[in-house]
């Protein structure tokens, strides 16, 4: 299968499905997320505008993520790691790379690697 880059909303929704597939699965990162989201239809739609926005700038994402992130690890007593978000890194990584290749894919990993940056850091600032 040739693959291509990153092109629309219908891509967005395709890469963000896949890699959500994998990590309900993980056993380290599903308690996390299972636990959390009750409607995953809903989840995957906030998640793709997020995307989207970020890397296309059409569409404008309402929301707060480091604020979800942080009430995620005070509800699991602090215990979000930096293993959290390499596994979280390397399986988006892995999905991309599985199913698109191209500027907007090498994109959607740089994104994604300083978002976790940042998440992890605002996350350990918010335990002080």
């Amino acid at each position: 299968m040739e693959k291509t880059d990153l092109a629309n909303r219908d891509d967005i929704y395709l890469l963000v499905s896949s890699f959500y597939k994998k990590v309900r699965a993980d056993k380290t990162l599903g308690p996390f997320f299972n636990d959390v989201i009750n409607d995953w239809d809903v989840h995957l739609d906030r998640l793709t505008t997020f995307w989207e926005s970020s890397l296309f700038l059409k569409t404008k994402y309402y929301g707060n993520p480091l604020d979800a992130h942080v009430k995620v690890d005070k509800a699991h007593n602090n215990s979000i790691t930096e293993l959290h978000f390499g596994i979280w890194l390397n399986l988006w990584y892995q999905t991309i790379e599985e199913l698109f290749e191209g500027d907007y894919a090498e994109n959607a990993k740089r994104r994604a690697r300083k978002m976790g940056t940042f998440l992890y850091l605002k996350i350990f600032e918010a335990r002080q």
